[in-house]
């Protein structure tokens, strides 16, 4: 039987420079590192593929340097192309099964879960390490519409599994998503578009892990 792949808690990192205010991907990456993210997924959907090919590169070199895991979202062959840690996948992507046999045993696989059916059957598989519990809120990152807190509260108690809360995730909200539990959370918009990134990580980390 094979073991889930464990997850950092804190701050779960994702790029999205269409929210950076002029930074590139790799220098919001550069900034998550200094404050002290353990795992950053990949994800930009507005280039194309050779573009993302050569910045998902470079981010995955920058991450192994700093013994930061790298996850590619929805692109497999991306992932596989720059050895990345995992992949991330949708409910409407590449199943989880078919991903590990393209991956192999030791690789990360993340699903994005939307409901409390959802969360248990991934809950049930064991090709999937993580999963992501949203939106919790409101969003302009995706057109998913939001679950609420109900979804997050249910995770808490009953996925025994390492889960991400996303989205909608901001400095005013955050306490709601901590006091429920949550030990990984991700914020996009609010984290890339700082101007000062990693104090605007340490600050959130310190709050999620009690410091």
């Amino acid at each position: 039987m094979r073991n889930r792949i464990d997850i950092p808690e804190g701050l779960y990192g994702i790029t999205g420079d269409n929210f950076a205010n002029g930074k590139s991907n790799y220098q919001c990456v550069e900034e998550m590192i200094k404050g002290g993210i353990k795992i950053v997924q990949y994800r930009d959907k507005r280039k194309n593929s050779r573009e993302k090919v050569e910045e998902a590169g470079a981010i995955r070199e920058l991450c192994r340097k700093n013994n930061v895991l790298f996850i590619v979202n929805d692109d497999v062959a991306i992932a596989m192309l720059v050895d990345a840690d995992g992949v991330h996948v949708g409910q409407e992507d590449m199943k989880p099964s078919d991903v590990r046999k393209l991956l192999g045993e030791n690789k990360i696989i993340g699903l994005s879960t939307h409901s409390e059916e959802q969360g248990m059957a991934a809950y049930n598989d064991i090709d999937v390490d993580y999963i992501g519990v949203g939106p919790i809120f409101p969003t302009t990152t995706k057109d998913t519409a939001p679950v609420g807190l109900g979804y997050l509260e249910f995770a808490v108690k009953n996925l025994h599994l390492p889960f991400i809360a996303i989205g909608g995730i901001k400095d005013y909200n955050i306490d709601e998503i901590i006091k429920r539990g949550a030990k990984r959370i991700c914020l996009v918009s609010d984290i890339v578009g700082a101007e000062d990134i990693c104090k605007k990580i340490i600050d959130l980390n310190n709050k999620i892990l009690k410091k």
